[in-house]
């Protein structure tokens, strides 16, 4: 996929033409991905570029402080110095705000198309326990069933916290276990049972269905949008 640098918009030759060039080349990649209903990681990276312009053009403080895992040291000390010379150069400062402003809102059409994709999924996905539910939920198994609901995928879970600007937030660690084929002698208690006996780590785990009736492509769209809907769903059950 044709992806952009981090700091595209300020590289080489600051041109309104040459970056609306470079840009549209890129978007229409990623357009060609969430056309066939590919979300991810396509939606993630643009997402990361449209908050990009929109802190630097906010203010060069925000951006360092938005950033600082993404962007080194060397590039955001780049865009200080660039954003210094925007104050003092009026020409320069036009022609990149012009950039700046028409690729938020280029990408903002893009990034709406896709979340229109997302929220549709979203709404079409069936979450709910596989017996009874421990009351450490942190680690655990999802089943993913998609189309037929005949072939079970099933991921091994973690749930994480962490920090961000004073907010905890739950991040979630998955691992594809097997995929088994679902039928009346192969029910969903009866893989747990499978999981509980040949994994011993897991003695008892807390184990959730996600059933969608969509046939989406799994590792771009319906497993990264199951694993946000699953942790949203922990979350809101504690």
């Amino acid at each position: 996929m044709k992806t952009l640098s981090e700091t595209w918009f300020a590289d080489g030759y600051i041109d309104f033409e040459l970056k609306k060039y470079t840009l549209l080349a890129y978007l229409q990649e990623v357009n060609k991905y969430f056309n066939e209903n590919k979300l991810y990681p396509q939606l993630s990276d643009i997402i990361f570029h449209y908050n990009n312009l929109v802190a630097f053009r906010e203010n060069k403080k925000y951006l360092q402080e938005q950033f600082p895992k993404k962007l080194s040291g060397v590039q955001i000390e780049k865009l200080q110095v660039l954003y210094e010379q925007m104050i003092g150069d009026d020409d320069l400062m036009q022609e990149l705000e012009d950039i700046i402003n028409y690729s938020v809102s280029e990408m903002q059409a893009t990034i709406s198309g896709a979340t229109e994709i997302y929220e549709f999924v979203e709404t079409k996905l069936i979450i709910f326990p596989v017996g009874i539910i421990p009351l450490d939920v942190n680690e655990g198994y999802f089943f993913l069933n998609e189309g037929n609901h005949q072939a079970t995928r099933v991921y091994q879970y973690r749930l994480s916290f962490f920090e961000k600007h004073d907010e905890k937030y739950r991040s979630i660690r998955t691992e594809y276990i097997h995929t088994w084929e679902r039928s009346m002698a192969n029910s969903y208690e009866r893989i747990k049972s499978e999981l509980i006996k040949t994994k011993k780590d897991l003695p008892n785990p807390a184990v959730y269905s996600i059933e969608t009736e969509l046939k989406f492509p799994v590792e771009e769209t319906l497993l990264p949008i199951a694993k946000r809907s699953l942790v949203r769903y922990i979350a809101k059950a504690a």
